[in-house]
């Protein structure tokens, strides 16, 4: 019996519904089920042929365990070794050698010294900063945010050095980046699954939480499949099989704002009805494929043997 597993923590519908909807699919020899772990002894072969995980990047004893858990062949959704190691400034840099159009971006030092550094740990860093040419190449409005960080936590819209100021103050001991804002015309986020299936939502990130997915445009045929493809090529490079990608449209151009989410918000009273059904079947369909290739043994014990494996499964 293949076994997919959901690792999840304070979702409600998706979860639930994921399990309900592959064990209905009655595919022979598949089954889901809720992740159930205690102590993980280190030379631990887990139940699980395939684990989707929802909340790993909350919890360090989730990752360290994903990571065991592929050391014995389970494949986990995402890679738990390529998102251990990823952050978002590296992704625009990685997505401007490709082709995907970035707004200007700036990694910042941190504000407050990390938790057991001094001023010495910092000697090679310039100080003062030439905050001028920052803001020049940047300009404003931006927006101020976690270097890797998601759910829109410690994002702040700045429209002058002295907003800028007031809202690093705030971001302690975070590592930032400054972007350009884009004034859109249009906005979307993509669910991106397996690297293969796309959807395209209009958005407005302006809207309310429960609101964002009610936007004013409708997006042209041109458009969808312009999305679709960035989309496509933004998820090929990165590796992830489970992804939300946003972008900004200004001038035609569509901008790639935000696409580091490897655990995308799929709650149903949020993403709506039409949204929710498409991922929860896609998804669905995705395991129950993955779960019948069966495991990935590893050939070496190398670390880039486990970071590395970012070819579509």
């Amino acid at each position: 019996m293949k076994v997919i597993g959901v690792l999840f923590g304070m979702e409600q519908t998706f979860p639930p519904a994921l399990v309900e909807r592959i064990n209905s699919m009655h595919e022979a020899d598949v089954r889901a089920e809720f992740v159930k772990v205690g102590a993980i002894e280190m030379d631990a072969l887990l139940d699980y042929d395939v684990i989707l995980d929802r909340i790993s990047h909350d919890i360090p004893f989730y990752r360290s365990m994903l990571k065991v858990a592929a050391l014995g062949g389970t494949v986990v959704v995402n890679n738990p070794f390529w998102w251990s190691a990823d952050d978002k400034f590296f992704n625009y840099a990685l997505m401007t050698r490709i082709g995907v159009p970035i707004p200007r971006t700036v990694l910042l030092p941190h504000k407050q010294h990390p938790p057991g550094t001094t001023s010495e740990s910092m000697r090679n860093l310039v100080y003062p900063l030439d905050w001028d040419a920052i803001f020049a190449y940047v300009g404003f409005p931006a927006f101020l945010k976690p270097h890797a960080g998601g759910g829109w936590k410690h994002v702040y819209k700045v429209h002058s050095p002295e907003e800028f100021f007031a809202a690093y103050d705030q971001t302690g001991d975070l590592c930032m980046v400054l972007q350009q804002a884009v004034e859109f015309t249009e906005y979307y986020r993509c669910y991106c699954i397996g690297r293969r299936w796309v959807r395209v939502m209009p958005y407005e990130p302006r809207n309310p939480h429960h609101e964002r997915y009610r936007a004013s445009w409708t997006p042209t045929i041109e458009r969808l499949a312009q999305i679709e493809d960035l989309t496509l090529k933004i998820c090929t490079a990165l590796g992830y099989d489970f992804n939300t990608v946003e972008f900004a449209v200004s001038d035609d151009v569509p901008y790639a704002i935000d696409f580091l989410n490897p655990a995308p918000d799929a709650e149903r009273s949020s993403v709506q009805e039409e949204n929710f059904e498409w991922v929860v079947q896609t998804t669905a369909e995705y395991l129950v494929e993955l779960a019948r290739r069966g495991r990935k043994v590893p050939t070496q014990y190398t670390w880039s043997e486990f970071i590395g494996k970012r070819k579509r499964p």
